[in-house]
């Protein structure tokens, strides 16, 4: 079963609260969108394996550390985890960004696909799915699945808030998929916005209030 990581960090849970205060700015929130994003990006990563390497410092010869095995990939679901790249790209530069793209049908909440580009490696990287509301599950799920078609089996979902409503049918829908989070909020509202949530994350990033 998947495993379920909520990064409490006090920098996170900070720079989160301005985030959510709905007299906060487009320009702020991609701000600390994107710091966050950073943030929560050390966690994601904690894990990957390392491997020797001998380089020469300016004083001396030494055994060093790098990162070995699979590249990562970070697929944003559009368009809202957009506002998520910059942020693992400062973390890991050499990462390749592909593109799925979904939108919620306004009467039935459920998601429907309308763009997909990826990496033609994709299958061989560990896969990073950024998008940063977690309400139905139903893009994450949607997401997750186009990925596996294409032959992924190493997927991680990058979220900053979720409900459990969300979370669960992740866990259940694809249980090999680890999810990190930084806040687990109450439940979803008749309109399937996540409560307290952050409103509408797309909004808030593209939109200047």
């Amino acid at each position: 079963m998947g495993n379920v990581h909520i990064i409490d960090h006090p920098l996170i849970q900070h720079k989160l609260s301005i985030m959510r205060n709905k007299h906060t700015g487009s320009k702020d929130f991609r701000a600390l969108l994107s710091e966050i994003t950073l943030l929560m990006g050390y966690e994601l990563t904690r894990d990957l394996p390392l491997e020797d390497m001998v380089i020469e410092t300016p004083i001396a010869e030494m055994n060093a550390k790098r990162i070995s095995g699979k590249k990562l990939a970070i697929i944003p679901i559009l368009r809202a985890g957009l506002g998520m790249v910059d942020g693992l790209l400062t973390l890991i530069p050499v990462a390749k960004v592909g593109h799925i793209g979904l939108y919620r049908d306004p009467d039935s909440h459920q998601p429907v696909p309308y763009y997909c580009k990826l990496p033609s490696d994709i299958d061989d990287r560990i896969v990073i799915v950024c998008d940063p509301m977690l309400a139905t599950g139903g893009s994450a799920c949607d997401a997750i699945a186009m990925l596996k078609e294409r032959g992924c089996r190493h997927i991680r979902m990058l979220n900053l808030v979720g409900a459990p409503e969300g979370v669960e049918r992740v866990r259940k829908e694809h249980p090999d998929v680890d999810i990190y989070i930084a806040a687990l909020d109450e439940r979803l509202n008749e309109h399937a916005y996540i409560v307290p949530g952050l409103g509408d994350a797309g909004y808030s990033i593209f939109v200047t209030k």
